[in-house]
């Protein structure tokens, strides 16, 4: 059965996210979805839905949720943690990595993100309408999660409802792995717009992260790279979350998730599919490095980083929070010992 739960605090600009509108970028219409989906399949993992469930992707502040009408359970993956309150005031830690049941007039108070970006996901994942068969938010068109938009206050949206008479929760037992490290890319397809100079300077220099940064991509600061006599322009044609194109001012932007599909800049890399998800966990100011891996290179990576991923969720274990009876444990429990006759004192 469907549940309910009010958005009572939306957080900042907190967004719907599944893994997003793929085949349809032939049309114009932008992938969108999660900035990193392993981490919210984590989070989908720990109430027991499908990997690519829509949740809530939270850059800054999250959001406070009310269950209304039924238990709902929730999960959250991320450098975050959050605070389960009843209407009597009382107040329950809850860390990430771990699902917590949330009964009819509960909320979960999710705090701010403290580094990266993180996810929540409900029972069932969010039952908003599917838009171009995904649940995304691309706001520029105003389609998918609720009317497109980021979350506001009063909004009511739909889950499954949890089975609260189950009094285990399932907890990750093994450290979430992080997402340090250089930034590996393979050339092209537009490098010999570039001098080989500038080839040597885009993986010799930092990149600072500028403030010019969103889901549609991150303009980079650094010494700018000079386009050789080809020039900085060339007939439009299809991008992609990951390329890097570089405009006539030098300074490489990298396309993420709400990116456009069709770009005249020339490209001078593209990031692996295995390193994407790093650009989610870098904020304003911090630095890049570019490492140049070739396509096989690309293919392991991302196959040792399912695999890490798989080793992850098999350390999903089932835990009673504190505070819950073990009724089975109880009911199979011996507590009296002896013969009674049942006229003792």
């Amino acid at each position: 059965m469907s549940a309910s739960f009010e958005i009572t605090n939306p957080g900042i600009a907190v967004s719907i996210q599944d893994f997003g509108r793929i085949g349809y970028r032939s049309i114009g219409v932008p992938l969108s979805g999660a900035l990193d989906t392993n981490l919210l399949s984590a989070a989908n993992a720990l109430v027991n839905n499908p990997l690519d469930s829509a949740g809530f992707e939270i850059r800054w502040s999250g959001p406070t949720i009310k269950a209304v009408n039924k238990p709902i359970r929730i999960a959250l993956a991320g450098d975050i943690g959050a605070w389960l309150t009843d209407p009597q005031g009382m107040r329950t830690l809850v860390d990430a990595f771990q699902s917590v049941l949330v009964l009819p007039g509960q909320s979960l108070v999710i705090d701010s993100v403290k580094s990266g970006v993180a996810y929540a996901a409900v029972t069932g994942g969010i039952l908003v309408p599917k838009q171009l068969k995904s649940r995304s938010s691309y706001p520029k068109a105003k389609i998918g999660g609720c009317h497109g938009l980021a979350l506001s206050s009063s909004d009511i949206l739909s889950c499954q409802e949890a089975a609260a008479e189950i009094p285990t929760e399932l907890k990750a037992t093994k450290k979430w792995p992080n997402e340090d490290g250089d930034i590996r890319v393979i050339l092209g397809p537009q490098e010999d717009h570039f001098a080989p100079d500038s080839l040597n300077q885009f993986f010799s220099q930092p990149w600072t992260i500028s403030r010019q940064t969103d889901r549609m991509g991150m303009r980079l600061d650094g010494t700018p790279l000079a386009h050789n006599e080809l020039g900085a322009d060339i007939v439009s044609d299809g991008v992609t979350p990951g390329a890097i194109q570089v405009p006539a001012n030098g300074r490489p932007i990298i396309l993420l998730a709400d990116c456009q599909t069709s770009g005249g800049y020339p490209k001078i890399a593209t990031i692996i599919s295995a390193d994407l998800s790093k650009l989610a966990h870098r904020k304003p100011g911090d630095i890049l490095r570019f490492i140049k891996v070739n396509q096989q290179e690309a293919k392991e990576a991302l196959n040792r980083k399912t695999q890490l991923f798989e080793t992850w969720k098999q350390s999903i274990q089932p835990f009673l929070p504190p505070g819950s009876i073990d009724f089975t444990a109880l009911y199979n429990s011996n507590l009296v010992s002896g013969v009674l006759s049942g006229s003792e004192e």
